[in-house]
């Protein structure tokens, strides 16, 4: 059996979390409680040395320690329902996008709390090692997540999907990262109409209630 690390409330293995319940995979789940610090734990270390979530353990007992990795194995070894494209002009369209989205939009939400939050004083990255905040960083990322939404919402003025004309990877990267903004209080309200759109027909599919 599969065994996912998760934590319930953090952005990132929720990315991973729909994607499983999009490719209807059968996983023992673990939580880790993040604000305990039991990611850091000697415990956790020895699954994931890197310690962050999420983490997958495969059923041949190799650990994926990234969004990256998990979505690459669960498409290729359950392939149904492809999240990543058909065609190669579709896979490489899904595959820029996501990357936009994670760049542009998830990661200047995480630069932008990680250098405000006093709860996250030294830890302004994940992982092992201690970093200080940068208040500056906290700016530039709220002024990034703000122009990422004005670009997403432009792009989705005539389409139903971000990428391709069917549900993607790209979907949910976007749907975790329009949620997660919330923490930076910035809502997609009436000034981004086509992505208030967007994010209301996603709201239909089961796995975003995860």
């Amino acid at each position: 059996m599969i065994t996912f690390y998760d934590c319930s409330t953090a952005p990132s293995p929720r990315r991973a979390r729909i994607l499983l319940a999009e490719k209807g995979v059968a996983h023992d789940t673990v939580q880790v409680d993040l604000r305990t610090g039991e990611q850091l734990s000697e415990a956790y270390r020895q699954i994931n040395p890197s310690c962050t979530v999420p983490a997958l353990k495969t059923e041949s007992g190799l650990v994926l320690t990234d969004n990256a990795a998990i979505a690459a194995y669960l498409e290729a070894q359950f392939p149904a329902s492809p999240l990543f494209g058909i065609t190669p002009e579709e896979k490489a369209e899904i595959a820029s996008w996501n990357w936009r989205v994670e760049f542009e939009g998830l990661l200047a939400i995480a630069e932008a709390l990680r250098n405000s939050s006093p709860a996250m004083k030294d830890r302004a990255l994940p992982g092992p090692v201690n970093y200080p905040q940068i208040p500056e960083l906290a700016q530039r990322g709220l002024a990034r997540v703000q122009q990422f939404f004005q670009t997403l919402n432009a792009h989705l003025e005539h389409r139903t999907f971000i990428a391709t004309d069917r549900f993607s990877v790209v979907d949910i990267t976007a749907v975790v990262t329009v949620d997660f903004a919330r923490v930076v209080k910035i809502k997609v309200d009436e000034q981004y109409p086509h992505l208030q759109r967007w994010r209301a027909a996603m709201a239909t599919r089961p796995s975003m209630s995860l």
